[in-house]
């Protein structure tokens, strides 16, 4: 290793991130206030490291969501993604600087035991409010729907090694890293009870923004911590480390806060000790200090037991025994994953899934969206930034999410014996759905599509043809073939799905909604435009002076507008769930560039000042190409788009100002414009479609074309 105070091979060590403070803790899954607890005693449990020359394995769901929040990013407006991305490739690169070698490990789908099903409806009750919070103007912390599909996307790019599991990672996490003798990185306390050989790194006190150079070398290192388990094994009377999965049970993790844990510890007797903070402090210092007696978890569960009625003590030791299980290390080798690009999952083989969905899964191909829905019939649609009294923005996508129910609606054997012995939702090919309503959660019944018989065959269905499922896509969006043939190969799939959500809207979109979407996918080609050392200067000018306007838009958003928040929450989801689709068919359109399509900064900045007539022509003016490919997607989207949205928007008007307006003519200019409307430039109007009045004029200048 090449990190410095190194523990000699073999010497166990266990490693506890510090506290961030509430907005941290409430998305960091783990054993609540063990974090804060052990920074109080941070001098006695920490050593300091110089990181560099490693192997390093990451907790990639924690990794995504400590640089998400902890990096001045803008988090109402629904994601700033490009911003997000560039965070984590600066990441990785002060990784690559010092000569560590990431292995990141992502969460999948959750366990088919599902005991924590519990655990997360209450995660999803807090990001609610925290939601809820950030859209009336309050503080919050709620990732952006699909920060974990662009986190992905960068890795990828930057060939950072990752693997997703079949479900939890953290027990595959630890055996990996003990497998190859190196520190773990990470924010979950769960880490203080796995048997760690070399440590665990708190992602809080991993300063990979401030890396140095050891001295009189070019050897750059991470500061960072390490959590010493001797040394608070040694606080609590030389405790025996193999009693802390019982004291993680006792104290209540992620999986099991057992019914009897208050009542057993309002019978014993809690050892108190000075400066303990709050009750869980409280129950975390009396906890360690009472097991420290025991010689070992044995002895412990027989004294635990004394405490309850002789009735159903056998069930406590039971539920208790199988708890403590899940600090044991995994069946997995991840380890052979990364050698040789396959591992095996037992319980996705025992699941009986398709080969090609195993492998699909773990190579990040599938989202765990989709194993939710095939082997719990359940899933969970995460909140956004949304207007809470609206239905949840989820409803829009949810004909694309029936068409996946459909493909996954013939499953294994095994798992049509778990229906039919009351472990699935009874009903063929239904799926629960976990959303919210209103500012709590509630579960609905969603039954699948009714697919053809071609399509019912999940172990075959990446076999058929392209062009066949490529058809069972684009219906699904409500989408002719024809009309994506002159757009860009990586912008199809979201000019599709801009497509299917301008007609299931609800309230429906406005003409400035689906401008401001067009100008914002126009950024990352325009981006590319203007790096482009190929191209003459005055055309990279024109691409490179557009960019830098626009990205001073994102810098301006303004106030948020919560309807039109809503309708692109309903749009992001539309997108998330085309995504996830497309994956499931083996991606018959290529995927599109998350990391450059959407900013919501860029988009409600330019809502507002499209709504306040700028005009569209004016902007694109001084670089062609990119007004042509605003063209195409236009002219793609607007054939998709209700009359409506073409039509002037009516204000409520007093008496006095219709009078005034009676005998006046009617306007020439494009909808919501003035004759001297404001814009960011000057410019001819090479947009006649935007200046349409009434379906008519709409249809007019679409023959005119």
């Amino acid at each position: 290793m090449g990190h410095q105070n190194q523990h000699p091979v073999g010497r166990k060590q266990y490693a506890l991130p510090l506290s961030t403070g509430p907005s941290w803790t409430a998305v960091v899954m783990g054993i609540r206030g063990l974090m804060s607890f052990v920074e109080d005693h941070s001098n006695e449990f920490f050593t300091d490291l110089k990181l560099r020359d490693t192997k390093l394995v990451i907790d990639g769901y924690a990794l995504f969501h400590r640089l998400c929040f902890n990096s001045n990013l803008e988090l109402r407006y629904g994601g700033d993604y490009d911003s997000f991305a560039d965070v984590v490739q600066k990441f990785f690169e002060s990784l690559f600087a010092c000569n560590i070698r990431p292995y990141v490990v992502l969460d999948g789908g959750c366990d088919i035991s599902d005991k924590k099903l519990t655990t997360l409806k209450d995660r999803l009750r807090e990001k609610i409010q925290a939601a809820h919070s950030l859209s009336v103007g309050g503080g919050g912390y709620v990732c952006p729907l699909l920060i974990r599909e662009v986190f992905i996307q960068v890795l990828i790019k930057l060939q950072v090694c990752f693997v997703q599991c079949f479900s939890e990672a953290d027990r595959d996490i630890m055996t990996l890293a003990n497998h190859w003798n190196c520190p773990v990185l990470s924010s979950d306390s769960d880490f203080c009870i796995f048997d760690l050989h070399t440590g665990f790194c708190p992602l809080s006190s991993f300063q990979w923004r401030n890396r140095n150079a050891l001295k009189g070398t070019q050897d750059y290192y991470i500061p960072a911590k390490c959590f010493s388990l001797g040394a608070f094994c040694r606080h609590f009377r030389n405790m025996n480390r193999a009693l802390l999965p019982l004291f993680a049970v006792l104290c209540g993790n992620d999986y099991v806060s057992p019914p009897f844990v208050d009542a057993f510890l309002s019978k014993i007797r809690l050892p108190l000790q000075a400066g303990s903070k709050g009750r869980r402090h409280h129950r975390i210092l009396g906890l360690l200090n009472w097991l420290s007696h025991f010689a070992d978890p044995a002895e412990a569960l027989d004294n635990i037991l004394k405490y309850l009625p002789q009735k159903g003590r056998e069930n406590v030791k039971e539920l208790l025994c199988c708890s403590m299980e899940e600090y044991q290390q995994s069946q997995a080798k991840l380890q052979d994953f990364f050698r040789d690009g396959v591992y095996i999952c037992p319980d996705a083989r025992n699941l009986g899934l398709p080969e090609w969905v195993q492998v699909a899964l773990a190579k990040g191909q599938l989202s765990p969206f989709i194993s939710d829905a095939l082997v719990l019939r359940r899933t969970i649609l995460h909140t956004q930034v949304e207007n809470m009294k609206q239905p949840n923005a989820h409803r829009t996508s949810q004909p694309i999410r029936q068409t996946m129910y459909g493909l996954l609606s013939y499953p294994s054997a095994h798992l049509e014996n778990l229906c039919r012995n009351g472990g699935l939702p009874p009903r063929p090919g239904a799926v629960s759905e976990v959303e919210r309503i209103h500012k709590n959660i509630k579960t609905s019944v969603v039954g699948p599509a009714k697919l053809p018989e071609d399509l019912r065959d999940l172990g075959k269905l990446v076999e058929l043809p392209l062009l066949r499922r490529q058809r069972l896509l684009l219906e699904t969006l409500g989408v002719n073939r024809t009309l994506l043939e002159p757009i860009p190969a990586a912008l199809q799939l979201p000019v599709a799905v801009s497509c299917y959500w301008l007609q299931h809207a609800e309230p429906r979109a406005e003409l400035h909604h689906l401008q401001a979407l067009l100008l914002a996918i126009l950024t990352g080609p325009l981006g590319a435009m203007a790096r482009n050392p190929g191209k003459e200067h005055a055309q990279t000018g024109g691409a490179r002076m557009l960019y830098e306007e626009l990205q001073s838009v994102k810098g301006t958003p303004g106030a948020l507008h919560l309807d039109t928040a809503h309708l692109l929450c309903q749009w992001q989801s539309c997108l998330q769930m085309g995504l996830y689709l497309n994956q499931l068919l083996g991606r018959p359109l290529p995927e599109p560039d998350l990391t450059r399509l959407y900013s919501g900064s860029l988009v409600h900045g330019l809502c507002q000042r499209l709504q306040a007539s700028v005009s569209v022509e004016g902007l694109l003016g001084p670089c062609p190409e990119a007004e042509h490919l605003y063209q195409q997607l236009f002219t793609a989207t607007k054939s998709c788009a209700p009359a409506e949205l073409f039509l002037p928007k009516r204000k409520p008007s007093s008496r006095r100002d219709k009078q005034k307006k009676k005998g006046t003519g009617r306007s020439k200019n494009r909808v919501g414009a003035t004759p001297r409307a404001p814009s960011w430039r000057d410019g001819s109007n090479r947009f006649a479609l935007l200046m349409c009045e009434s379906p008519e004029a709409h249809a007019e200048a679409c023959e005119l074309e």
